[in-house]
């Protein structure tokens, strides 16, 4: 019987190969997926890494097994696979570790449509299934047919952001030896439309599992340092980072300074509103107070979640919403079946910039939606989570103006309009601070000050 216990994740599946996540699983786990969903056909998709064709191939042979076609995408950025799930209206299996290290890789799900399957939207019963075994079906074996679908994918986007009359700007992406090198070209280059007006600078663009320049996690400052570079040393408009999977993308401006990923929220929220006035936009709670701010002066309606894409994808579903934002750069779309997309975000973002007049500048196109100081997250490891959570609400939970509540981890605002959130890790033995004041001096007292009784 296989225990699933170390690789099923709250959002995916996802552990070392050969020792955590390997053929066997894969098999299991596309014999459960097909069971669980019912589908007659399913999608799977894999990004650069070594061993994800293995492990799709596995997955496949499993789904085949029980009567149910597969539809084989072959490489492709979690967000084409998406793509795929919506176009096709199938569920869909993404074989990536996103921007964990080489000897990782995973298994992003999701049914037709592109709905999420999550803990609490399916991954548990699945994991029973397949550690239960799930024997093979009375029916004729499926069959597996191979579509590239690349070029529908760009198609769509560029459908929905119009760059074609924007004025020239000079774009140097990183693509961190990961999936953004073979999307990009489709969608900003001219691989396969007529070139934008759009100069491209490439860093990265060798597909390579073994990640090789940097880790492709741009979260982290030291994955930005050459895109920094890059942008300052060709005098570029802006930069784009992308992760391994690239369904995430982060922004570097004209001066090599990283974007929040919580003003570029605010900034494709002005524009989504534009289209659908009074619409509503989701918000994870640590994203800046900023967002909320803005969404609201432009006439839109700011509902705040938990973080997670599970939970913003709910919201969306639930509200109808237009548009959801993460500080962790996922960027959400009902025009794209409400699943995240980094290449989406990107474009809005080159189409805002290049709208502006010649000589107008990223800094100063952000500089309205970066209202506040913001300590971005900072983990501590400690012995007893709730333990310390309790001692950080007590020790705020008496001062006049303080507002408290519970909807993902401890969230404390104070009266001056500073506030603070502090979340614990689901794997690790980790408390996740975010911090914001009005300055950066007000912020650095608050942050240490949550730090110390954390750390006490």
């Amino acid at each position: 019987m296989l225990d699933l216990s170390s690789v099923v994740k709250a959002y995916d599946i996802r552990g070392v190969v050969p020792d955590e996540l390997n053929e066997a699983v894969a098999h299991a786990v596309g014999a459960a997926f097909a069971q669980l969903t019912g589908a007659d056909r399913i999608i799977t998709g894999h990004d650069m890494r070594e061993t994800g064709p293995a492990l799709a191939a596995a997955f496949a042979d499993g789904v085949l097994g029980q009567g149910a076609d597969v539809v084989e995408i072959g490489l492709a950025s979690t967000d084409l696979l998406y793509f795929a799930a919506g176009a096709l209206d199938l569920p869909g299996a993404m074989f990536t570790a996103s921007h964990n290290p080489a000897k990782y890789n995973g298994i992003k799900l999701c049914r037709a449509g592109a709905a999420p399957v999550g803990q609490d939207s399916g991954l548990g019963e699945l994991r029973e299934m397949a550690e239960r075994g799930v024997p093979a079906g009375q029916a004729k074996p499926g069959v597996l047919v191979r579509r590239d679908l690349l070029a529908d994918y760009a198609a769509h986007l560029r459908t929905l952001v119009d760059l074609t009359g924007i004025r020239p700007l000079t774009v140097v992406v990183d693509a961190g030896n990961g999936m953004a090198g073979h999307t990009v070209p489709a969608v900003l280059g001219d691989a396969e439309f007529p070139a934008l007006p759009l100069t491209i600078v490439p860093l990265y663009f060798e597909l390579d599992g073994t990640f090789p320049n940097h880790e492709a996690n741009p979260l982290e400052p030291a994955n930005l340092v050459d895109l920094q570079a890059k942008v300052r040393e060709v005098g570029a408009d802006i930069g784009l980072a992308f992760d391994g999977d690239a369904d995430r993308c982060f922004v570097v401006d004209e001066r090599g300074e990283a974007v929040p990923p919580s003003a570029v929220t605010a900034l494709v929220a002005v524009r989504e509103l534009a289209k659908t006035p009074g619409g509503t936009v989701i918000h994870n709670l640590i994203t800046s107070a900023a967002v909320p701010e803005i969404v609201i002066e432009h006439g839109g309606v700011p509902v705040r979640t938990r973080v997670g894409h599970s939970f913003i994808k709910a919201e969306m579903a639930r509200t109808g919403a237009i548009f959801g934002g993460e500080h962790s750069a996922h960027y959400y779309f009902r025009d794209f079946w409400r699943a995240d997309t980094g290449m989406l975000a990107a474009m809005h973002v080159l189409a805002a910039l290049g709208e502006t007049p010649t000589g107008g500048t990223l800094s100063g196109l952000t500089a309205e939606f970066n209202r506040y100081a913001g300590s971005g997250e900072i983990n501590s490891t400690v012995p007893d989570q709730g333990e310390r959570l309790a001692a950080v609400e007590a020790a705020y939970a008496g001062r006049a103006g303080v507002t408290i509540d519970h909807l993902d981890g401890l969230t404390v605002r104070l009266g001056d309009g500073s506030w603070f959130n502090l979340r614990p890790s689901n794997t690790e033995p980790l408390l996740r601070l975010n911090a914001e004041a009005a300055d950066e001096a007000a912020m650095g007292r608050l942050r240490d000050e949550v730090l110390a009784l954390v750390r006490s």
